[in-house]
């Protein structure tokens, strides 16, 4: 049979070239020539046709055979091959311990990160200390226990990512405290940081983005206590000369409530584009908790009070260091990045 003739004359030439080779490339080529896709190995399947039907069975069975024995002479010759290569390599090359070596590259913390830190150590120095809670939360804890009433805008899916009827993403660390004020004694001062989610998203708002809460409680709180606390961070935050101011305004879960502006970082209060030429930009929401708040999680409100604030993270760090763009922190961009290491 010719076909046959020819397969076994291939092959045995194949299996000394593939033994005569002395490099890694001409051993490869040698690859390519008889076992790559349009090798030698592989045309010999093409002669099958010219077969009679009862003997391609046992051709196309010797051509496999063929080509498991040169696949394991050329696997064992790479082998040979590189080891000796690798030798040599080892052999003739030097290291010179005088030239400088590769640059690396230093991390650092992400400028939101070092925004935290930098705000939960200022509030530290007045007692307050950080606590955790989980991101999928129930229903109770980011909505009811706050005294939000069922028909809420903040309860509506344009707002709020829904894992089920029961669960969310929590949008806000209030949770946090509702989960502290559950297991722990009064009187206490506590600092809830995290990652929080809204269905929201352009240049000033992310669908995920972080906050820093407070909340204190103890037998007698009152709102100058409050005023107190926020004025101390955002002067000790922006700067000593920053000026605060509390406008009235509503939130479920305190009573009274007030929206915090401080004068603009960039202008001392001038007017400038960061603050539309007001002089002024809104930086927080704060206000005593609410009587409700307290009563569901078993506190009596007669006995105890407290107050709760909420900073953005991202918009303090905005402001601060002049970004106009919230996407630059999620972008990854090391340009951007490096500028901001703090």
């Amino acid at each position: 049979m010719d076909q046959l003739n020819t397969l076994n004359k291939m092959t045995e030439e194949a299996q000394a070239a593939i033994l005569g080779a002395d490099s890694s490339k001409a051993l490869y080529d040698l690859k390519v020539k008889y076992l790559g896709k349009q090798g030698s190995l592989t045309q010999m399947m093409k002669l099958m046709g010219k077969l009679p039907k009862e003997e391609r069975p046992k051709f196309g069975q010797m051509v496999n055979v063929a080509k498991k024995e040169l696949q394991a002479v050329y696997d064992n010759r790479e082998k040979a091959i590189g080891d000796k290569e690798l030798e040599g390599r080892i052999q003739n090359e030097t290291i010179d311990l005088h030239l400088p070596g590769p640059e690396s590259f230093v991390g650092s913390k992400h400028p939101l990160r070092s925004v935290i830190q930098e705000m939960t150590q200022i509030l530290s120095r007045l007692g307050f200390s950080v606590r955790q809670g989980p991101m999928i939360e129930e229903d109770r804890y980011n909505f009811e226990a706050l005294n939000f009433p069922k028909d809420h805008p903040a309860r509506d899916m344009q707002d709020t990512f829904y894992i089920d009827p029961e669960h969310v993403l929590r949008t806000h660390t209030s949770p946090i405290q509702i989960r502290t004020l559950e297991k722990e004694k009064l009187p206490l001062r506590i600092l809830a940081p995290g990652t929080v989610f809204r269905v929201d998203s352009d240049v000033t708002h992310s669908p995920n983005f972080h906050q820093v809460e407070g909340l204190l409680v103890n037998k007698q709180v009152s709102m100058a206590e409050l005023k107190g606390v926020v004025g101390f961070f955002l002067r000790n935050f922006f700067g000593p000369k920053t000026k605060v101011r509390f406008r009235p305004s509503y939130f479920p879960f305190t009573e009274p409530s007030a929206e915090v502006d401080c004068t603009c970082p960039k202008c001392a209060g001038k007017g400038c584009r960061l603050c539309s030429n007001t002089g002024w930009i809104e930086i927080a929401g704060c206000g005593l908790v609410h009587p409700n708040v307290f009563k569901s999680v078993g506190i009596d409100p007669n006995e105890w009070e407290g107050f709760a604030f909420g900073f953005g993270v991202e918009r303090m760090a905005m402001i601060k260091y002049g970004i106009t763009d919230i996407r630059h922190f999620y972008n990854n961009d090391v340009r951007f990045l490096e500028q901001l290491i703090l």
